[in-house]
C-alpha cells in the first residue's frame, strides 16, 4: 500500500541544504548510506528513484518538460506564489494530473546510477543558466533556476534518512 505523503512524519532536516553542491554532497550521503544498508526510505520511492527524480527535472530545464502546461489560470495563480516555490517548503504529496506515477524520473534506477546522473544534471545547472522557460513561472533566473531545484531535493531528501 503507497505511503500517503502528506501525513509522513519525522522527515529528515535539511534546510543545511542552500547549494547545488550541498545537494550533490546530500545525495552522496544517501548513496553511502543505501549501500551500508542503513538507509531508511519514508516515502514510496527507492534512494534510486528519487536521486533519478531529481536529476531528471534538472535535465527539464534544458530539453524541456513532457508535461503540457497548467492552463492559463493555474499558471498566474502560481506565478504569484513563485517565491514560496523557489525559497519557500515545497508540499509533500503533490501529483502531476494525467502523469502515470503522478511525477516524472521515478523509474528504478540503481542509486550509483541515479547519482551519477544527478552529480552530471548539478553540475551542468551550476555552469550553465537554462534557456527555456520553466512551464509554470516563465522566465527565471540561473539563481533561481538553482533555487529552485536545491528547495526541490530539499522537499525529496528529507524523505531519505541517513
Amino acid at each position: 500500500m503507497p505511503v500517503d505523503t502528506k501525513t509522513v512524519k519525522n522527515r529528515r532536516d535539511v534546510g543545511h541544504l542552500l547549494t547545488l553542491g550541498d545537494v550533490v554532497a546530500e545525495a552522496r550521503k544517501v548513496a553511502a548510506a543505501e549501500k551500508a544498508g542503513t538507509l531508511r526510505c519514508l516515502g514510496n520511492w527507492t534512494a534510486g528513484q528519487c536521486l533519478n527524480h531529481l536529476a531528471t527535472w534538472m535535465e527539464f530545464a534544458y530539453g524541456g518538460n513532457p508535461t503540457p502546461p497548467p492552463n492559463w489560470f493555474i499558471r498566474t495563480l502560481v506565478r504569484m506564489m513563485k517565491n514560496k516555490f523557489i525559497h519557500g517548503s515545497l508540499p509533500a504529496g503533490f501529483s502531476i494530473p494525467n502523469v502515470a506515477g503522478g511525477t516524472h524520473g521515478i523509474e528504478a534506477m540503481p542509486v550509483e546510477a541515479a547519482l551519477a546522473k544527478l552529480e552530471a544534471a548539478a553540475a551542468r545547472l551550476h555552469r550553465e543558466a537554462p534557456s527555456l522557460p520553466n512551464p509554470v513561472f516563465g522566465v527565471l533566473t540561473h539563481e533561481e533556476w538553482k533555487a529552485l531545484h536545491v528547495n526541490h531535493a530539499r522537499l525529496h531528501l528529507s524523505f531519505q534518512i541517513v
